[in-house]
């Protein structure tokens, strides 16, 4: 009996891929648990469709990343927080409050998530971030912090 895996499945395939297997291991097992489905005409015919969608999807996603990388080159986002009677920053400036200004600044949406501020930014000065856009699309954003006595 043929099969197509729709997961991976240890010993037999991984998602994707079409594999002969005995009749009842078939049946009960790789179909029963919702592992594989029957290798049929109409079947193979979907699966090849959704993974030509899933392809132009992921084309759209990678091709808005990257006007979204070459928009962030040229910006700069600017922070004003309190300083202390010493000239640092009370606390640090946060992931949130960096993709908040640059929403409200250039009106470019960010998830804090893809934002690398490992150590937080507790100094005055210009900052340069690392953002994982996805797709292993990397961009800089540019962030100043400025005091406010």
């Amino acid at each position: 009996m043929k099969v197509l895996l729709t997961k991976d499945v240890k010993g037999v395939g991984k998602a994707g891929e079409i594999k002969e297997v005995a009749d009842g291991y078939g049946k009960n097992f790789l179909i029963g648990k919702g592992l594989a489905l029957l290798a049929t005409h109409e079947v193979m015919k979907k699966y090849e469709s959704d993974q030509r969608k899933k392809a132009a999807n992921e084309a759209s996603e990678i091709e808005q990343l990257s006007a979204i990388k070459i928009k962030l080159a040229d910006v700069k986002v600017t922070i004003r927080k309190k300083l202390g009677d010493t000239g640092h920053l009370f606390g640090s400036v946060t992931k949130d409050e960096i993709a908040n200004a640059l929403l409200d600044q250039h009106g470019i949406e960010i998830d804090k998530k893809e934002l690398d501020a490992k150590h937080g930014i507790k100094t005055v000065g210009l900052h340069d971030l690392d953002l994982k856009l996805g797709h292993g699309i990397h961009a800089t954003l540019h962030v100043e912090i400025q005091g406010l006595s």
